[in-house]
């Protein structure tokens, strides 16, 4: 099967104005292709989440052309651009944004509540995910008597429920422990592998954009460099920490890290 883009943007410029002009992010061209999963890294203040922002088009481009599995979301009227976005994206934060109202099992499946979906077929999903996720056991809890790891992979399945395309993924493990990290991490890769959803993730992690197929280094805004993903881990990480430490400003934090 011929891989084909499902992210496009075409010399991306996203000028903020204010008292002082600022550009976030300067003739950026990115592909995403089809079932790829892509790493976004840079400097604090490069442009990581600007970008982000746009490929979900919860911002729109000052200039440039931005394509979203064959559809400019700029020219949809705003009904239909909240239909898009629901049925085609689903996003993972860093902050991880759960109902506290809710139980797990509320949080999973409101995306389905919200679009009217039968009884019957909240539960088929609802089953299918609880156990990827290693959810069933806490399907009645809430969200203040779970850990972090756990809140983490519910707002996955809250992510997932709806068979999104794509799912942007802003620092999903800055707030994790290694050992939920990790978990995070494994159960993106083998959501990628198995249902082919296309993961574009922002990330400051060295090691959680090791588990990508490549990592796209932007600097001011503008591109600096991509690799991709090696037979090893090991080595990939290895050339992630190399280009970082030519982006500046990382050398001092990674110095010490290693692959677990």
């Amino acid at each position: 099967m011929t891989e084909r883009p499902i992210v496009e943007l075409t010399e991306i410029t996203k000028i903020y104005e204010g008292k002082v002009m600022h550009r976030a992010l300067n003739l950026l061209s990115f592909e995403a292709m089809e079932g790829e999963f892509v790493a976004i890294m840079g400097p604090s203040g490069s442009g990581k989440t600007t970008l982000l922002n746009l490929i979900s088009s919860i911002d729109l481009p000052t200039y440039g052309q931005i394509i979203i599995d064959g559809i400019e979301p700029e020219k949809l009227p705003e009904n239909k651009l909240a239909l898009f976005r629901r049925h085609n994206l689903g996003f993972i934060f860093q902050e991880i944004n759960l109902l506290n109202t809710l139980t797990v099992e509320e949080n999973i499946v409101l995306p389905l509540t919200l679009d009217g979906f039968s009884l019957e077929e909240m539960e088929r999903r609802l089953g299918n995910l609880s156990e990827r996720l290693d959810l069933a056991e806490i399907l009645d809890k809430r969200p203040d008597e779970l850990s972090g790891g756990q809140a983490q992979r519910t707002a996955i399945g809250r992510a997932l429920v709806h068979q999104p395309k794509i799912i942007l993924a802003d620092e999903p493990t800055g707030n994790l422990d290694s050992k939920s990290a990790k978990d995070v991490l494994e159960l993106l890769s083998e959501v990628n592998e198995t249902m082919r959803t296309t993961i574009v993730m922002v990330t400051h992690d060295p090691i959680a954009a090791s588990y990508c197929d490549r990592v796209l280094f932007i600097k001011d805004g503008a591109f600096f460099n991509e690799i991709y993903k090696d037979e090893r881990r090991q080595t990939f990480f290895q050339r992630i920490l190399n280009v970082l430490s030519l982006l500046g400003g990382h050398s001092h934090e990674l110095s010490s890290v290693r692959l677990p």
